[in-house]
């Protein structure tokens, strides 16, 4: 019986060394972006992650536990081959959640979930379009070093404690399955009524230091099992109050707009273009850098919105909120949701059942990552062109085709429109993405690959916007990014609202006011309802999105990325844990409620 319990004993503690190998690894790579002080990186995160890391390692001793049972019962080897073999599996299960973790959290600065798995299920090739060879060689590398490490280390430890039959049999039995239920107690995260959760990792207002006592595979797992029964989750109010606390008064208060946007045409040509990865931080005139100098000067002769906000981190998670004012969610991105998707009303479908548009659809990468063209055709898009339709030269880049090729693409079709019936064309670019590869050098960005694919990304959009203008004296244009990714760093912009601001621009031939800037708060849900009104169209299938012309209507920007969510108005923010749904710091008192209660509403409509 002390075999078994030694046994026990040494599983857990292997696992639980591993998991702090881990944690140490995370803290030598990203500790000193995080600000925090030796003591708080390898004292206080190391502290509140052990009880995490203890949950995990139950979860993993689980399966060699029975497999001590098995022996106790039988002579047979068939329950060591399997333990053996489990730990080559639990090795390089461990070893690709640390790396793929480290290596992502830079760029997207959460610890791992199921993000990554989703992009790679709907289509590899897209999925590891970012990755360098070099990347992918060491990451291969790694991987294999790792896991041959930690598998030695379970073989050479607990592997060698071997447990056979005893007599009287029962005794070593009933120890081993007594200490296989045991388990249930890190598991669950003790006998307390709150079960063990990532909020137990949460003890700090700096995220990045509670970051550090995250344990990566608990958080894929936690994410894994949140999938599903979404109108469950974020129960903060009885139905009626979480409606009533969604629009703070608060957020009607300053930044409602003094000019209206006129049109000098009923049913203009629209054309959406969503620029990949684009910032405020790139246009001087959002108090940003000379690189995007096309849009800027489009921004300056149009309209253009200055407190704008992306609502999430990635195109998947802004797509349903641009073309359907669907806010982003936290922990999921609806579009992995099919039929859900296709249940939420789309703005191209709106404005062809309302007034007769004809919708159309510009992609130069995989339209079947992350279940894109389900959600298209869902969501009311005629026609879709993306990376199969065209040449294999044309689409030679890591993401398809670049964005000249695709917005030639979407010139020439609209040259050779046939019928009077309004447009609604959407074209989303791809080239100022990861690895930033483009056909393009600008001396001004010529030792930095990042600003020259912006730059190169910005004289596309300023060519396809010239000619749009010429060709199509009609023409409504609307310009806006999916989100803020790689200029400037991540890692620079530590504060989320600074983080998430995007431009919103909207100029062409049709519009009849020049030269607005407005301070209005909102955010890319908030388009469809904008979009609809101005053209007197009716707005109310689309609950979540408002009016940015509206002063009647409340006005605050939505924003959701994974382990944070919420609302800011002219006035203030407030931003939520969404482990704990406890407020972060810097959160108005008064705005929490409708914070909370959108939260909560967003993933009761996901439910239904």
């Amino acid at each position: 019986m002390k075999r078994i319990v030694l046994k026990f004993a040494a599983l857990m503690a292997v696992f639980v060394l591993l998991m702090m190998i881990d944690r140490a690894l995370f803290i030598a790579v990203y500790g000193a972006a995080s600000g925090a002080s030796a003591s708080e990186l390898w004292g206080a995160a190391m502290a509140h992650g052990f009880g995490i890391d203890l949950s995990v390692a139950a979860y993993l001793t689980v399966i060699p536990a029975l497999c001590t049972v098995a022996r106790t019962l039988t002579l047979s080897r068939v329950p060591l081959r399997i333990e053996r073999a489990y730990y080559w599996v639990a090795g390089a299960l461990l070893a690709a959640v640390f790396i793929l973790d480290l290596g992502l959290y830079g760029s997207w600065g959460f610890r791992l979930d199921m993000t990554p798995v989703f992009y790679f299920t709907t289509s590899p090739a897209s999925a590891l379009a970012s990755v360098t060879p070099l990347q992918a060689v060491g990451g291969a590398v790694a991987f294999a070093v790792m896991t041959w490490l930690f598998a030695k280390a379970l073989l050479l430890t607990a592997g060698r404690i071997t447990v056979s039959p005893l007599t009287p049999r029962w005794r070593g039995t009933i120890t081993a399955l007594l200490l296989t239920g045991l388990l249930y107690l890190p598991m669950r995260g003790g006998v307390t009524v709150a079960t063990m959760n990532l909020s137990h990792a949460y003890f700090s207002s700096n995220m990045k230091l509670n970051h550090v006592a995250v344990n990566p595979l608990f958080s894929l797992l936690y994410s894994a099992t949140h999938q599903s029964h979404l109108d469950s989750q974020f129960r903060f109010f009885d139905s009626d109050d979480a409606a009533r606390a969604a629009l703070p008064d608060a957020a009607t208060a300053p930044g409602c707009p003094t000019d209206s946007l006129s049109l000098l045409t009923e049913r203009p040509d629209i054309y959406l273009i969503i620029l990949e990865s684009f910032s405020n931080h790139l246009l001087p005139s959002l108090g940003g850098e000379p690189i995007a100098v096309k849009l800027d000067s489009i921004a300056r002769d149009g309209a253009v919105w200055t407190r704008f906000y992306a609502n999430s981190f990635r195109t998947d998670r802004a797509l349903p909120a641009i073309l359907g004012g669907f806010p982003s969610q936290p922990t999921v991105s609806l579009m992995k949701y099919v039929d859900k998707a296709e249940r939420i009303p789309g703005l191209a479908g709106e404005l062809k059942r309302q007034a007769g548009y004809e919708t159309s659809y510009y992609y130069g990468g995989d339209i079947n990552f992350t279940n894109m063209q389900a959600y298209l055709r869902g969501s009311g898009f005629d026609s879709i062109t993306s990376q199969a339709d065209f040449s294999l030269r044309e689409a030679s880049g890591k993401w398809g085709a670049h964005d000249h090729t695709v917005m030639n693409r979407a010139l020439s079709r609209i040259k050779s429109r046939r019928g009077d019936a309004p447009r609604f064309t959407v074209v989303q670019t791809s080239s100022s993405h990861e690895p930033f590869k483009v056909p393009y050098t600008n001396p001004r960005f010529a030792d930095n690959e990042r600003t020259n694919a912006f730059a190169y990304a910005d004289s596309c959009l300023g060519a396809f916007v010239d000619s749009l203008n010429r060709i199509d004296p009609r023409a409504l244009i609307v310009i806006v990014a999916d989100h803020y990714a790689v200029w400037p760093l991540r890692s620079t912009l530590t504060d989320i609202e600074s983080r998430h601001r995007v431009p919103l621009v909207i100029t062409g031939g049709a519009l009849g006011s020049r030269g607005l800037r407005l301070d209005t708060p909102g955010s890319q849900n908030d388009i469809a309802a904008t979009l609809l009104s101005l053209l007197g169209l009716d707005p109310s299938p689309f609950p979540f999105s408002h009016d940015l012309l509206d002063p009647s209507q409340p006005h605050f920007a939505w924003i959701a990325e994974p382990e944070t969510a919420g609302i800011i108005t002219g006035s203030g923010r407030a931003l939520l844990n969404t482990a704990g749904g406890t407020p972060l710091p810097d959160s108005d008192p008064a705005l929490i409620p409708g914070a909370k209660a959108w939260l909560q509403l967003i993933y009761s409509a996901l439910g239904k």
